[in-house]
């Protein structure tokens, strides 16, 4: 080895080790006013980071604007830190904000018999795309252990009849907590969650539900829309709320169908639809890109 060879090595192993910049997301909503999207720039160039996206949305009719920006930079930084020296900016302009750092949202899946929702979660959560980390199933029926403890996920059991429906949602509020849970996702979950369970989910619980048209209510949906001649299949995805399905709309996803598909079929691709609109509104939430704008959303895709 000759002595540049050498010198050279040597630079290289005292180089100092950079360290990796922390990635952040900010979200605000507020009145629109001259001077918002300055007034974060300025807060953001401050203290070194760099913008690596940015998106908003001004609401003229609601003379409002939502805005999620995401950051890069120093890693000394937490998203506390910075919820506290942000807070005189948000109060300025009376901001709802909050930052996130690159911690996954924990996510609890509830099934009861119908499996595709849940098999497709775990596809994608295994495959590193769902943007959030599943840590629990919780399931009224024995149905899906299989599939669960298949891919790891620890399987819990929690029979629902009326005698025991608030013994069943204490157990999971149980459950949320000792799982550090952030999101709770209806993966084809069949039971009406109580008005007290939704209150205390309130947007972070996401149900999955057909949406034909016209809508099809009760029991066997797909025999009656075969019956009406349906020419849309689609899927809603919302969060939870107490009034039962009609929780503020995160995603949509409606497949074309005519006059051959029988009840079979357009199960089957009503199946499709939701796997597809529920995944894509569990990533979307746990990338923070849903915010919540009354009894609306504004998602960031």
């Amino acid at each position: 080895m000759t002595l540049m060879q050498t010198e050279s090595s040597a630079a290289v192993l005292a180089a100092p080790v950079q360290e990796q910049a922390q990635k952040f997301v900010l979200t605000l909503s507020c009145r629109e006013r001259a001077g918002i999207v300055q007034a974060v720039t300025t807060f953001l160039f401050e203290r070194g980071f760099n913008i690596d996206e940015h998106q908003q949305f001004d609401d003229s009719l609601r003379e409002t604007l939502h805005l999620r920006t995401a950051f890069s930079g120093s890693p000394d930084y937490t998203p506390d830190m910075l919820e506290e020296e942000f807070r005189s900016i948000a109060d300025r302009f009376d901001m709802k904000f909050s930052f996130h750092d690159q911690t996954k949202q924990r996510v609890l899946v509830m099934v009861s018999k119908f499996g595709h929702c849940l098999n497709d979660l775990i596809f994608r959560w295994r495959g590193g795309t769902l943007g959030g980390d599943l840590v629990l199933v919780v399931s009224n029926h024995e149905t899906h252990r299989a599939m669960a403890e298949a891919a790891g996920l620890p399987f819990i059991h929690i029979p629902v009849t009326a005698d025991t429906k608030a013994d069943a949602e204490r157990r999971l509020l149980d459950l949320v907590e000792e799982y550090n849970v952030d999101l709770v996702v209806l993966a084809r979950y069949m039971q009406v969650l109580s008005n007290d369970l939704c209150r205390s989910l309130e947007g972070r619980a996401i149900n999955i539900h057909h949406s034909f048209l016209p809508g099809f209510k009760g029991a066997r949906p797909y025999h009656q829309a075969y019956d009406r001649g349906v020419k849309l299949v689609g899927a809603t995805a919302h969060y939870v709320t107490a009034d039962l399905d009609e929780g503020p709309i995160i995603e949509q996803e409606v497949i074309r169908v005519d006059h051959s598909y029988g009840p079979s079929a357009l199960s089957t691709v009503g199946q499709d639809a939701e796997a597809l609109a529920l995944s894509r509104a569990v990533r979307w939430h746990c990338q923070h890109r849903v915010l919540l704008d009354e009894s609306s959303t504004v998602v960031f895709r």
